[in-house]
C-alpha cells in the first residue's frame, strides 16, 4: 500500500487543453481511417489510427493525470516484483483442484435442479 498521502489537484486549464488535444488526436486518427476509405491503402489508414492513439497518449502523459498515471504504473511494477509467484507444479495442481470443485458443484446444482423439477411436477400433477 502506498504510504504517501497526496492531495488531489484540480485540473488546470492547461491540463484540460491537453486532455482535449489528446482526445482530438485519437478522434482524428479514427476519422482519417473512415474518411480516406478507398483513397488510402489499408496499411496507411491503420497507421493513421495507431498514430492518433500514440500521439494522444503522449499528450495525455504530459498532463498532471499522465504524471500520476506514470507514478502509479511505476509503483505497481515495483509491487509486482515483491509477489511470490507459484511454481508450475503448484499452478497445475491448483488448476486440477479448481476443475474438480467446479465439476462437483455442477453435479450438486444439477441434483438440486432435478429435485425442484420433480417437486414442481408433483405439485402440478404432470
Amino acid at each position: 500500500m502506498n504510504s504517501r498521502v497526496e492531495q488531489t489537484k484540480a485540473a488546470t486549464p492547461a491540463d484540460v487543453a491537453m486532455y482535449a488535444v489528446a482526445v482530438l488526436l485519437v478522434v482524428g486518427g479514427v476519422f482519417a481511417f473512415y474518411w480516406f476509405d478507398g483513397q488510402w491503402p489499408n496499411a496507411l489508414r491503420i497507421a493513421a489510427v495507431v498514430g492518433g492513439l500514440v500521439a494522444g497518449l503522449v499528450v495525455f502523459m504530459l498532463s498532471h493525470k499522465g504524471r500520476e498515471t506514470r507514478g502509479f504504473l511505476s509503483e505497481s511494477r515495483f509491487e509486482l516484483r515483491k509477489v511470490v509467484w507459484p511454481t508450475r507444479q503448484e499452478a497445475t495442481r491448483l488448476t486440477w483442484v479448481v476443475a474438480a470443485v467446479v465439476v462437483v458443484i455442477s453435479l450438486i446444482m444439477a441434483g438440486f435442479d432435478a429435485i425442484v423439477q420433480w417437486g414442481i411436477k408433483l405439485l402440478l400433477g404432470n
